[in-house]
């Protein structure tokens, strides 16, 4: 028992000294330090990207079929399956390992005309959200035709599931009465009731049981909820019934294993705290009455925690306009919602037990100390509810078509009831004033003067408020209309000696790119060739490096890589070595094709803010200004405001941000020096694709310049990978070490004999590793 009448003593001294309220003030900064560090975690996505598109018609089949989401995916409870027409099984398929938002499925070779279903399992990774759905592609224009609208997908339902709404409604009702206990604790009851000679908790003792028990109810209401979202999760990510869920331990699975899981232990733990805090108040206010207090106190910062692992497993981080703040937003909008409406529902609960033996005087100037502080507090989480409310929609909203949703709907119920909560919250208000009731439109809120019966309207309404809340938080948003959705993946079809090379660049823009490239033989597919693709921008004379190509089987050849990084004219450059010719013994065949890089088909990972996010977010950050303008008015009463003391400030207030001006200035012309110190615009750019042909006339013309050192090419290929075209280039008119120049040649030739040099890189790589 010694080391635990230790750590009682040292909770008891940090609570006497305050430290225990500034120790959880730095975990809740540090829980959302931690939230931007982690990788962006989306809820309740849609597909950003889809190649084939919904419905679409292809002249022969794709090499994948690929979806690209807005959120990362849970890759144990994602698939993708195809099928065809008689739904018979063609090919199955998940999450892509380089990607967590890409699900793909690569198709057989041969894929006949017909008409075929992709049948999507989606697992949003962050909430859990499992979403069925299916589409259709055809090949073949007869194919669609013959299929006719008989064959068609299943869009993916927007509406949410009963039981989730049940779940949320439970959870966050709960968590945001305890919000509201605890915030009203500090900012309402112990202002307008405290006294001293309650040293446990500073008020009357039949309050602070009253203030124990609903917290307890509240508290044990969250666990439930909690669980009960833990077991729902489960039996749709298994599609398994709860006794299954149980008895199988699959719970425990997706507690451990998944993105939501990671969410909700912590939620978990943080209750779990304030649990205890609860617990070690009723056992120490006897002995140690001042903790309780402190334990309240700390409570309401846990309490925050909570809020913010509902945020990070909220709609907020799938926003596409700075993910972020719209993060903030939600946060912002979660602990406003329990100030206000948690604290009126509290307040409500609250107020019998403290009015209870009191004279009528008394009753009344006891309900006006609470009611004006409340009214003020109320004020200020009303305002920014609205505020960050009002911003948070903006993230989803993006044209009218998005209104008339099933999301639009479950917000316009919410925006009534809080319309509802708003009018009474303003009723109370005016009831405080009484220069306000001598007016005659508002005689009538004279009845409300005794405002017991008022607040439990308005907790009813806040109770309301808050299962409209759950609908609205387990309803998928509305699908960002995508301009780049529609274009289908670039594909060259060539061919080389007696091989048809088919090469397809998905998704086809800037950024990371899956490089498939599939290769037949009078339509066998070719499985015994080693084969390295390279990308270059030929007017910047930038290049990849050279990577070799996965062999995937059915002549099927791949890579991701993210070499293409803005839009523009791009080669590709494919060497396929020959296995009937021995290692090192012969140029490797070569292919090249041009491409035309889109911006518009990059995976959209942002989105730059509009006018009306900008508007949104000032008025967010005034109404932040505005709850928080007493703490600023005491600031500003402390300050110094002599000349000298202003004249100082301002003065190094002016130079911090001339000086951050200054550096950002610098520190982005460095960047750009540095830039175009190491890869600065070519003074001659090559202008011949190298293709075979071009290979080959730039190894005879090497020849015949008497490039024949053996140990001068060994060192020139060792070089390739970070010598320019345009220093080779150089090299024909110069030589380099036994390697003379060569003299009689023209731009275009001494094209070719570069094209031919960089195929020398790609000869040593396949000498060093083991035939495909």
């Amino acid at each position: 028992m010694k080391h635990p009448a230790i750590l009682l003593k040292t909770i008891i001294i940090a609570c006497r000294k305050r430290r225990l309220v500034r120790w959880l003030w730095v975990c809740t900064a540090l829980l959302f330090a931690a939230a931007f560090a982690l990788p962006a975690a989306q809820a309740h996505g849609y597909i950003v990207r889809a190649i084939p598109e919904d419905q679409a018609v292809l002249e022969r089949a794709p090499v994948r079929v690929q979806y690209w989401f807005s959120e990362g995916l849970e890759p144990a409870y994602s698939s993708i399956t195809i099928r065809d027409a008689e739904r018979n099984l063609i090919a199955e398929g998940g999450v892509n390992p380089d990607d967590p938002a890409l699900l793909n499925v690569r198709l057989p070779a041969g894929l006949p005309d017909g008409a075929y279903l992709s049948e999507l399992k989606i697992a949003f990774a962050s909430d859990g959200h499992v979403i069925y759905e299916t589409r259709t592609f055809f090949v073949g224009a007869a194919a669609s035709a013959s299929a006719g609208e008989g064959f068609g997908g299943t869009a993916r339902s927007d509406l949410p599931v009963p039981l989730e709404i049940v779940w949320r409604a439970v959870v966050l009702s709960a968590q945001v009465l305890l919000f509201g206990l605890f915030a009203g604790y500090a900012w309402v009851f112990v202002p307008a009731w405290g006294n001293p000679r309650y040293p446990a908790g500073l008020l009357p003792p039949r309050l602070m049981n009253r203030l124990f028990t609903l917290a307890g109810i509240a508290l044990a209401a969250a666990f439930a909820g909690n669980l009960l979202a833990l077991m729902q999760q489960t039996m749709v990510f298994f599609n398994a019934d709860l006794p299954r869920v149980i008895g199988d331990g699959l719970w425990n699975i997706v507690r451990t294993g998944t993105r939501f899981g990671d969410t909700w232990n912590a939620r978990m733990g943080f209750l779990l705290l304030v649990a205890a805090l609860l617990v070690a108040g009723l056992a120490l206010r006897k002995d140690y009455p001042w903790v309780v207090q402190s334990f309240w106190a700390g409570n309401g910062w846990l309490m925050a925690l909570v809020m913010g692992t509902m945020t990070l497993a909220s709609h907020a981080p799938g926003s596409l306009t700075l993910a972020w703040v719209a993060v903030f937003s939600d946060w912002v909008h979660g602990m406003a919602t329990g100030i206000w409406a948690g604290g009126a529902a509290a307040l409500a609960l609250v107020l019998p037990a403290a009015l209870h033996g009191l004279a009528d005087d008394g009753r009344r100037a006891a309900m006006l100390a609470a009611m004006r502080r409340f009214t003020h507090v109320a004020a200020a989480g009303m305002i920014v509810v609205v505020a960050s409310g009002f911003y948070n929609a903006l993230n989803w909203f993006n044209e009218p078509d998005d209104l008339p949703t099933t999301y639009g709907g479950a917000l316009a119920v919410k925006l009534l009831l809080v319309a509802l909560l708003i009018g009474v919250g303003a009723a109370h208000h005016i009831a405080l004033r009484p220069h306000l009731l001598e007016r005659p439109a508002l005689r009538w809120i004279r009845r409300l003067r005794d405002f017991v019966p008022s607040l439990r309207l308005e907790a009813a309404l806040v109770l309301a408020v808050l299962i409209a809340v759950g609908a609205l938080s387990a309803t998928p948003v509305p699908p960002l209309s995508l301009s780049g959705q529609t274009l289908p993946a670039p594909t060259e079809t060539q061919l080389l000696d007696d091989l048809t090379v088919t090469t397809t660049i998905s998704p086809g823009g800037p950024g990371v790119n899956t490089f498939d490239v599939l290769i037949t033989r009078e339509g066998a597919p070719v499985d015994d060739v080693q084969a390295a693709l390279r990308i270059s921008d030929p007017a910047r004379d930038v290049r990849g490096a050279l990577h070799l190509l996965e062999p995937l089987g059915d002549g099927l050849y791949t890579v991701v890589t993210a070499d293409i990084d803005q839009p523009g004219a791009w080669w590709t450059t494919i060497l396929l070595e020959n296995p009937a010719v021995p290692r090192g013994g012969a140029e490797p065949s070569q292919i090249a094709a041009a491409w035309t890089i889109a911006a518009d088909a990059a995976v959209l990972q942002s989105r730059d803010p509009g006018l009306l996010n900008i508007a949104a977010l000032i008025g967010l950050m005034g109404a932040l200004a505005f709850a928080a303008l007493p703490l600023m008015r005491r600031f500003y009463q402390a300050l110094d405001l002599s000349p000298a003391a202003v004249t100082v400030a301002a003065g190094a207030s002016a130079a911090t941000v001339f000086l951050v001006i200054l550096t950002t200035v610098i520190i982005d012309q460095t960047n750009a020096q540095y830039a175009r110190t190491i890869n600065p615009p070519p003074q001659v750019v090559n202008a011949v694709l190298p293709t075979a042909e071009s290979v080959e006339r730039g190894a005879g013309l090497a020849a015949a310049c008497g490039w024949n050192d053996p140990a001068a090419a060994r060192d020139l290929t060792e070089r390739l990978a970070r010598t320019r075209d345009q220093d080779l280039y150089r090299l024909t008119h110069d030589g380099w070490r036994n390697l003379p120049p060569c003299g009689a040649l023209d731009d275009g030739q001494r094209w070719d004999v570069v094209n031919y040099l960089r195929t020398l890189e790609a000869l040593a790589i396949f000498a060093r590793e083991p035939a495909a």
